[in-house]
């Protein structure tokens, strides 16, 4: 074989595995997983204007109870594993920030998958993405799914904004920009107290 032939041979061989490493990438395991991350396995109860679902979780601040929330309540059901609630907990500190006095948050795991995409969640893999990702307001292990399946929407992350009279304001999911979670924040601050 002259050095032309073994030259040419080379370059095909290269071009077949660029080829090969493309179809993986756009066809194998890992894109059906980023797939997954924008599709929720459930789709809630919770609707806007109708009486927000109650639940009760253990956050990394303490017990919280829906019912017992005296300030208006900012949920947040996401996915270690998915990106987009990778990205949005910088949205979320942000506003824990500058509302965390006058609204109660709380983030809750909403799927049974860990970060790495294939072990299952668990309290200590919630903790790592809170660390990881430097989440500063609370957030809980839900191992049930209790609160995704009262909750979750089209996708992860899922965001609910609950008034004083504990009924839906806000539900939406995906990435969400601060400027319209701090409008609708912002709306259940305006609204008048709930009477007793």
């Amino acid at each position: 074989m002259n050095q032309r032939s073994l030259i040419a041979v080379t370059i095909a061989a290269v071009a077949v595995i660029v080829a090969g490493a493309l179809l993986w990438y756009h066809f194998g395991p890992e894109s059906r997983r980023v797939q997954e991350a924008s599709t929720s396995p459930v789709t809630g109860k919770a609707m806007v204007g109708q009486p927000a679902p109650s639940f009760e979780v253990s956050t990394t601040n303490g017990l919280f109870k829906l019912d017992s929330a005296t300030k208006p309540v900012f949920l947040e059901v996401f996915a270690t594993w998915c990106p987009h609630c990778q990205r949005e907990t910088v949205v979320i500190d942000r506003l824990y920030h500058n509302y965390g006095s006058r609204v109660a948050f709380v983030g809750v795991s909403g799927s049974g998958t860990a970060m790495d995409g294939t072990s299952a969640a668990s309290q200590l893999d919630v903790l790592e993405w809170v660390r990881r990702f430097n989440v500063q307001y609370p957030v809980a292990y839900d191992p049930l799914l209790n609160v995704a399946n009262l909750y979750l929407q089209n996708g992860f992350p899922t965001f609910a904004v609950i008034g004083r009279d504990k009924r839906v304001s806000y539900l939406n999911s995906g990435e969400v920009s601060y400027q319209e979670l701090s409008a609708a924040i912002d709306k259940v601050l305006r609204a008048a107290p709930a009477r007793s």
